[in-house]
This record gives structure tokens, C-alpha cells and sequence, in this order.
């Protein structure tokens, strides 16, 4: 403190992203929590993320499905279908009201799949024939050429679904090794169309649905989410650096408004392991808003911002159980533990809308 003044932290400070007034630099960041019964979001999400909204703050809702055939696991939501889309709008409504902003992160998951998810217990699709190892995963079939524009039109649809339904814009989830980053990753495409064998072949099939969505909702509205370090679901990458960085160069040709990066240190879901790589090469090459993830706390948040590491830095487990994350920032207050039993269970309530707030101070 100097002069009277408090030095502010830094990520509570102000960021403009594109046309969005971001009060502070904390997100929510896209978490599954298979609570939507059938595929339909549900009342109860409502409550679910109106209380982790501030006013100016951006949240990313959970990984929703572009399609019946893009199913990992029970009750994701989908925004394929007009019900759906009815049924997103009351929380939408919910977290504008509270003055936030919501981006619907669309998905599909390729071979992370098991037939008895998917319509008449059709095969999993993906760039591969490769199985993903674990008996929950049905042996994927390798998508034909000819099939790829579908699945970029379901895109497209999907994103203007999404803004139908009130979404301030979209996400791609193209990291984790889902459908996407099965076709990016050369660990997984072993495909020798158009679609494999290059760094920019491999890419072609996320860059044809980034310039869809783009065409269809306007670049202002689109962000991307990749992750070129992980090796999430047995999808790695022999140079991920140059992967990265391929990416978020071809991204600045559609002017899109931000891209999110999992961070090298978090090669599994789970846990943050000592890497010499860094994601600083990629955020000075992009030209959009930039934001990380990776088991983030306040302080190395605070310093990433700082030290211009990033404009954005999003939150999963420590916002999952703290519903006011960026209150407790702010007084640097003690957090609570999430439990992670509960992190995928079914009950609307518990391990969902039951993580307690700071009791008033006054």
C-alpha cells in the first residue's frame, strides 16, 4: 500500500474481451457433471451456475453435445435438438440477470465413447480405428471422408442453437482427446486422406469447423479450447509445441475472440507434473484474448496475469466448490476442499449446489 491506495490483485482487474466488459479475470471454466437427465439441461442448473455468476464475470458452461452420436458418458447436455435449446434458455437467462457472461463449450467425443450410449448401438466414430484402452470403450470405426461435412455442419448448427438459446457465444472443444484432437494428434490419426498424415492435414477437420461456426455466428462469438501438451485419453502428440503453435497462427486468419490452453503441467485430468514447456510462445503469436487452465490457485493466477503469462486464467475444481471464487480472492480467504466423489454422480444437490459460501462478515 502506498499513499493510501491498495495495490490491486490482478486478477480482479478489468479486461476487455472483444465487445464483452470483463470485471475481473477469474472464469469458470467447462467442467462435466452429467446432471442433465436425457440430454436436457435441467432446472437444477439454474441454481448451479447463477451462483457462481458476478456481475462482469464469464463462464463456460460444460461440455454439451453437438449430436446423438457424440455421447462419452450418461446425462451431458445437448444443444442438437429445439428441446434442448428451450431448456438452456432459463439459465442463460439466469446468469445474464446476474450480469455474467456464457459461453456454451460444443462437443463431441469421437472414440471416448461406448455403443450403449449412442442411437441403435451404433459404433463410435473417430479419425481411427484404434481402440481407446478399457473395456467401457467400444472400438471406434474410422470416419469416411465423405462423412466429415456432416459432422462440421453439426458444428455450425450447434453454435447457432447456442446463440438461440442466449449463449454470448461459443467454445470448441478441440482438446482432451475427444473427436477433435483425434484428428490433430499423430499419436491417434493414422489416416492418409486429406484429413491425416501433415501437421496442417491433421488440423484440417477442427480449422473446417472453426471457419462454420465462424460463418455462422460471427467471430466475436467464438473461442476454442485446445490442450497440445496433454495426453488426455491416450491422444499424445509428437511435437506439440509446433502443434500449438500451428494452431493458434491458423486461428488468427479467422479473427476468432479467444483461444483457452491447458497448461503443459497437467499431462493427465488429475494432477500438475514439472514440465520445461510453457504456453508463452503460443499466447504471443495469438492475437485474440488469450486464457489458461491448469490447477490454478490464487497466487500463481494472480501471477501469471501479472507477469502477462495470460489475459484470462479459468478455474475447474477450486470454483466447482467455491461458488463465490473470486470473493474468497479478494480476501484471500481460506477455500473450500471439493469433493471429488461427488465431482460425477447424479444427485442435483450434493457435490453440485451444496458447497457453502463465506458467512457474512458484517
Amino acid at each position: 500500500m502506498a499513499g493510501g491506495e491498495v495495490t490491486p490483485i490482478p486478477l480482479l482487474t478489468p479486461y476487455e474481451m472483444g465487445k464483452f466488459q470483463l470485471s475481473h479475470r477469474v472464469v469458470l471454466s467447462p467442467m462435466t457433471r452429467v446432471r442433465s437427465f436425457n440430454n436436457l439441461p435441467q432446472p437444477h442448473a439454474i441454481l448451479y451456475y447463477s451462483q457462481r455468476t458476478t456481475k462482469g464475470g464469464l463462464l463456460i458452461s460444460e461440455a454439451t453435445g453437438v449430436s446423438d452420436t457424440c455421447q462419452g458418458v450418461p446425462n451431458i447436455p445437448g444443444i442438437w435438438t429445439k428441446e434442448q435449446l428451450e431448456a438452456w434458455k432459463p439459465i442463460v437467462d439466469a446468469v445474464h440477470a446476474k450480469g455474467g457472461v456464457f459461453f456454451c463449450q460444443i462437443w463431441h467425443v469421437g472414440r471416448a465413447s461406448n455403443s450403449d450410449f449412442l442411437p441403435n448401438g451404433q459404433t463410435p466414430i473417430s479419425s481411427t480405428d484404434k481402440a481407446l484402452t478399457g473395456a467401457e470403450f467400444t472400438p471406434p470405426r474410422r470416419l469416411r471422408t465423405d462423412e466429415i461435412p456432416q459432422i462440421v455442419n453439426d458444428f455450425r448448427v450447434a453454435a447457432r442453437n447456442a446463440i438461440e438459446a442466449g449463449f454470448d457465444g461459443v467454445e470448441i472443444h478441440a482438446a482432451h482427446g475427444y473427436l477433435l484432437e483425434q484428428f490433430m494428434k499423430d499419436q491417434v490419426n493414422d489416416r492418409t486422406d486429406e484429413y491425416g498424415g501433415t501437421m496442417q492435414n491433421r488440423c484440417r477437420f477442427t480449422l473446417e469447423i472453426v471457419e462454420a461456426v465462424v460463418n455462422e455466428i460471427d467471430a466475436d462469438k467464438v473461442g476454442i479450447r485446445l490442450s497440445p501438451f496433454a495426453n488426455y485419453n491416450e491422444a499424445g502428440d509428437s511435437n506439440p509445441e509446433a502443434l500449438g503453435l500451428y494452431m493458434v497462427q491458423s486461428l488468427n486468419k479467422y479473427r476468432i475472440l479467444y483461444c483457452h490452453m491447458v497448461e503443459p503441467r497437467m499431462e493427465n485430468a488429475w494432477e500438475k507434473s514439472e514440465t520445461p514447456h510453457s504456453l508463452l510462445p503460443m499466447k504471443k503469436a495469438f492475437n485474440g484474448t488469450f486464457m489458461i487452465a491448469g490447477g490454478y490457485g490464487r497466487d500463481d493466477g494472480n501471477n501469471a496475469v501479472s507477469n502477462n503469462c495470460t489475459d484470462l486464467v479459468a478455474y475447474g475444481r477450486v470454483f466447482l466448490a467455491n461458488p463465490d471464487l473470486t470473493k474468497r480472492f479478494e480476501l484471500d480467504a481460506p477455500l473450500n476442499e471439493y469433493n471429488r466423489e461427488t465431482f460425477y454422480t447424479f444427485d442435483p444437490v450434493v457435490g453440485y449446489t451444496d458447497y457453502p459460501f463465506l458467512e457474512s462478515t458484517v
